[in-house]
């Protein structure tokens, strides 16, 4: 009989979930669900914290809020159904004290195992409880009379949920992926010379430790993140992250773009006929914008300026270079509420020179659609104002060369790459100019602005007003409203913001109904609007334009105002349940005010008690106007999601590194990847396939 051929090895780095025992089809689509395709992403699927059960604590030696394992013998049980169904199961031990454990999630069968006199061992936090300390919902197992209660020689890991699998599966299919782990030498991507300055050990040791840490690990030390086996595994997914980014920038740097070198003439008429002279900070970026736009290269930049700096119209003026060079300009905003103001200043200063300005919305439909479509594929219409509709597939440009994008964390990098694709003209690609109120400390923007060049508009224009900033308990609810009643009646203006913390629309809705009938009972000589997500685009429209034009007093609204508003009469900020939002969201909201020369407040409304976190961002808030220096504190409290809006950057959140807590491992990172894409462009594409997976085909966006 003829030898059967050997099987060809699997490379364990890409074999499927499929080939671990255990996953058919149905665990591999929850697994799937969670982003967890090959074993190598159970690799990476860290534990969240860790249980100590190598050892046994003596009940009478239980510490409040310190997790603990106990053996002992159940005393009494109870069970109760006032308010809800409760199980307490009274637990001793030789040392002759005892804990209650409580559930209250249990069915008859679990009730029915807690016997007095029957051993068992439990581990949970212990808490003060009516009759002393109790342990809510521990994990527990039933003892034999004579059994040994099996303390673990290990850490115990516990995961992140996936849905619809239990956590002991978890359990048991990370093991048999990490029994596939391969030598140290196969797994290891990161240059030795790198991990010795650093003294981090290996990826294959840095797994093992952060899966199964021995008893002595420093559990405080994992606690935070800093553990050596944590910082190896930060470093790698910072650098996956930061060549992802640097591949992106050279991959669209790799077209040609038409250069920009008009004689000037339109932007400087534009110039002349704006009411209000360029700070220094706008000319500075301004020059860098025009030095990129008039380069063979695509323009990739980013501009960051507090709210009110004056970003706006450096834009305006970088599309009067591309519109006297014959060239068109796609402005994209993310709200039509922003959009539409976009499109009233860019009508006002740029119409009257002679110049098309287009408008494309998803409100915008029938024979004016049809109409604008028209005008832009002709190249009639040489700067298009919109929305998300401007990448719609039937949306064609004749000549597009400028590209701007304003409050970009709000769009995913596949829609800042669909409408770069539409001005792919052969191999010449649009410049990119993308516009944030939301400053970003130097930190962050090195990191996920790898792919682009940052300029910042650090100087605010004359005549804008420092905002008043006070924070105040809802129990003087009264008092703040007397205080809009006195501003109205001096002839200003006011926004009461309603903030809720559940992430619904329709809630939202509801909440900011009810404030507004309030307000209408308690303020009836005042004129009030209302704002919410659920009305209709053409409805907010109405309301923010009769705002706008002074017919209403008092707005009332969600936090659909937090961008792009701009009443210079609105003097006064009401922001309701303050404590609930960041201070990057306050900082915006707040920016409302002090648009004109009035003299500006913003109250912080806030229901006590404070947590300790809340107090120091109303704090913050009170204490400064700048934008920078806020949002590096906000940054300190919150992590960098919120500032970035990392849900919607088109890459994968990190899964172990903290942009804040790992800022010193950036230098180094940023040299490993200039060396690998110089030296080993391939071994720098392994290491992205790795940690960015999929997000790697937004490459150019």
């Amino acid at each position: 009989m003829p030898k059967r051929p050997p099987a060809p090895s699997v490379d364990p780095l890409s074999q499927s979930v499929t080939t671990l025992p255990g996953v058919g089809p149905a665990v591999a689509a929850k697994l799937a669900a969670r982003g967890l395709h090959q074993v190598q992403d159970l690799w990476f699927l860290l534990p969240l914290r860790y249980e100590d059960r190598t050892r046994v604590t003596p009940i009478g030696m239980l510490a409040a809020g310190s997790p603990a394992q106990v053996v002992g013998q159940v005393l009494a049980v109870e069970r109760g159904f006032r308010y809800r169904p409760v199980l307490k199961v009274a637990v001793s031990d030789p040392s002759q004290a005892t804990v209650v454990l409580r559930f209250f999630h249990f069915n008859r069968a679990q009730a029915a195992l807690f016997v007095p006199g029957r051993r068992l061992v439990a581990y949970g936090e212990p808490r003060p409880g009516q009759h002393g300390l109790e342990m809510v919902h521990p994990s527990y197992r039933m003892l034999a009379d004579d059994a040994e209660a099996g303390v673990r020689d290990r850490l115990d890991p516990v995961y992140p949920a996936v849905e619809g699998l239990g956590p002991q599966s978890l359990l048991r299919l990370i093991g048999e992926a990490l029994k596939r782990l391969p030598p140290a030498e196969q797994l290891e991507l990161l240059p030795a010379g790198l991990r010795e300055r650093l003294q981090l050990p290996t990826l294959r040791e840095a797994l093992l430790t952060a899966h199964r840490p021995p008893p002595d690990a420093d559990l405080p030390q994992f606690a935070l993140g800093v553990h050596p086996a944590q910082r190896r595994l930060a470093l790698e997914e910072l650098l996956a992250h930061h060549l992802s980014l640097r591949r992106q920038r050279i991959a669209l740097r790799a077209h040609g773009a038409m250069p920009v070198r008009p004689p000037g003439k339109l932007a400087a008429s534009l110039g002349r006929r704006l009411k209000f002279k360029l700070t220094g900070a706008q000319q500075r970026v301004l020059d860098e914008v025009a030095r990129d736009m008039a380069r063979p290269e695509p323009m990739l930049r980013l501009v960051q300026g507090d709210v009110g700096s004056g970003k706006t119209v450096v834009a305006a003026l970088a599309a009067a270079n591309a519109v006297e060079a014959g060239r068109q300009v796609a402005l994209m905003a993310p709200t039509e509420l922003l959009a539409e103001q976009h499109l009233a200043n860019f009508r006002a200063w740029l119409e009257p020179l002679g110049v098309q300005v287009a408008w494309l919305a998803g409100k915008v439909t029938g024979k004016a659609r049809t109409a604008a479509l028209t005008e832009i594929a002709s190249g009639r219409a040489q700067v298009v104002v919109g929305t998300h509709a401007l990448m719609q597939d039937k949306v064609a440009f004749a000549s597009l060369a400028l590209v701007v994008v304003d409050e970009q964390h709000r769009f995913g990098v596949h829609q800042r790459l669909a409408l770069r694709d539409k001005g792919l003209d052969g191999s010449q690609a649009p410049h990119q100019l993308v516009m944030t109120a939301t400053p970003i400390p130097r930190t962050l923007a090195m990191s996920a602005y790898a792919d682009l060049d940052v300029s910042v508009i650090d100087e605010m224009p004359p005549g804008r007003t420092p905002v008043t900033t006070v924070a105040v308990s809802g129990d003087r609810r009264g008092e703040v409203v007397e205080r809009i009643r006195a501003a109205c009646a001096e002839g200003r203006q006011a926004y009461w913001v309603c903030t809720l913390i559940e992430d619904s629309e329709e809630v939202e809705a509801q909440a900011a109904q009810s404030t507004y009938e309030q307000l209408t009972a308690a303020l009836p000589d005042l004129r009030l609007g209302l704002l919410h997500g659920r009305m209709k685009p053409a409805e907010k429209q109405a309301v923010m334009a009769r705002f706008k034009a002074g017919e209403l007093q008092l707005l009332v609204a969600t936090t659909v105002i937090e961008v792009g508003v701009d009443v210079p009469n609105a003097s006064l900020m009401i922001i309701e349940n303050a404590e609930r939002l960041g201070l990057a969201q306050l900082h915006q909201l707040r920016g409302r005010v002090g648009r004109g020369a009035a003299a500006s407040s913003c109250v912080l409304m806030y229901k006590p008690p404070l947590s300790q976190m809340a107090r120091e961002r109303l704090e913050v808030m009170r204490a400064s106007t700048d934008g920078f220096l806020i949002a590096e504190k906000d940054l300190e409290l919150r992590g960098p999601g919120e500032l970035l809006g990392t849900r919607q950057t088109g890459l994968a959140s990190f899964r172990v590194a903290d942009l804040v807590r790992d800022a010193d491992l950036l230098p180094e990172v940023h040299r490993a990847a200039e060396t690998l894409l110089a030296e080993s462009p391939g071994l720098a594409d392994r290491v992205v396939e790795r940690w960015v997976g999929g997000a790697a085909r937004f490459a150019g966006a």
